[in-house]
């Protein structure tokens, strides 16, 4: 009995030591760690891609490595982690953030996790051969047309011609890379996925230039960056990380041009730079992560155009991810 005792006011003396220390925040383990490490999904072009060397670029890629900027002041001290699903980000606690053309839904959302700013406006439309006069998915009645089996995208492409009464031809493939080829071979003229997707598989055609994508689109597909929901110190930096991002462009501050601007005499500019302080202490971060990230990552425009842009293989047009200035979706609030 006596022991019994003992053993009990023991494990109630350490159940109380244990209760007041408080559980370290993810930025304090990631700056413990030196690095952050990022989930991403490797495989699809202009987004996340990885060469023979180990070597990732891709505008997922680029805005975990300006999260790394603001934290760690190194967009290079980011470690990958490829990751199939948000299920696999929850049993993995060493993964800090997910950045993996992931779109935010009330129900992912209802999975403990926070969604950032919308960093691309997706939606899924079609991918279809240059032979093809099709202008909407009215022209696609009939058409052999290659969708992924069992995905969303299937669901939706059913639903949608179903609900116009169009008469779907579907040809269900593996993954786009088969649809890909179904479209080369001729066995499929259009292909049907978040653009996105049809873009990046566009890319890797013999002859991208005899393929279109139309302007139409069957879903609205709002992609962000994720983390945990008790990780809003990360959150916050993310969230904030993006906007920054975003206010540069708006502010025609660059990479290339962020040390001349610090100098200008704009409040808004000094803000954001860091040359009035206050916002870097907010965040639990130095008043220069934003500049960090402008000049090591760029603005939001650059790293479109870096990855995505009408000058890479990827060609895509800005379209609703252009500034709200010039017909957009994209904005930041005051960063004050």
């Amino acid at each position: 009995m006596q022991r019994s005792v003992s053993t009990f006011l023991i494990v109630v003396m350490l159940s109380a030591s244990c209760a007041g220390v408080a559980p370290s925040s993810r930025l304090s383990r990631i700056r413990q760690r030196g690095f952050l490490t990022c989930g991403v999904f490797p495989g699809i072009a202009g987004f996340a891609q990885v060469d023979g060397e180990g070597h990732y670029t891709g505008f997922d890629i680029d805005i975990c490595r300006a999260v790394a900027a603001a934290i760690l002041e190194s967009s290079d001290r980011v470690r990958y982690q490829p990751i199939a699903s948000i299920d696999l980000f929850q049993r993995s606690n060493d993964i800090d953030i997910v950045s993996r053309r992931l779109t935010w839904s009330l129900r992912r959302e209802g999975l403990h996790v926070l969604f950032g700013p919308v960093t691309f406006y997706d939606g899924q439309g079609f991918l279809v051969t240059g032979r093809l006069h099709a202008a909407d998915a009215e022209g696609l009645a009939g058409v052999p047309l290659c969708v992924t089996s069992g995905s969303e995208h299937d669901v939706t492409l059913t639903a949608y011609f179903r609900r116009h009464q169009i008469a779907l031809n579907s040809v269900r493939v593996p993954d786009g890379a088969a649809a890909g080829r179904a479209l080369a071979e001729g066995r499929c003229q259009a292909f049907s996925a978040d653009v996105s997707e049809l873009a990046s598989v566009r890319s890797t055609m013999e002859n991208p230039r005899n393929f279109r994508i139309l302007d139409a689109r069957i879903s609205r597909e709002p992609l962000a960056q994720l983390v945990r929901q008790e990780d809003i110190d990360l959150f916050n930096v993310l969230r904030w990380t993006v906007l920054a991002m975003i206010a540069a462009e708006e502010l025609g501050v660059t990479s290339g041009n962020v040390a001349e601007m610090s100098g200008r005499d704009d409040p808004e500019i000094a803000r954001l730079l860091g040359t009035t302080p206050g916002n870097g202490a907010a965040l639990g971060l130095d008043e220069a992560w934003a500049r960090r990230v402008i000049a090591d990552v760029g603005n939001y425009g650059e790293v479109f155009e870096r990855n995505l842009g009408m000058s890479t293989p990827i060609a895509m047009e800005r379209g609703l991810n252009a500034l709200w200035t010039r017909g957009g979706l994209i904005f930041a609030p005051p960063l004050q």
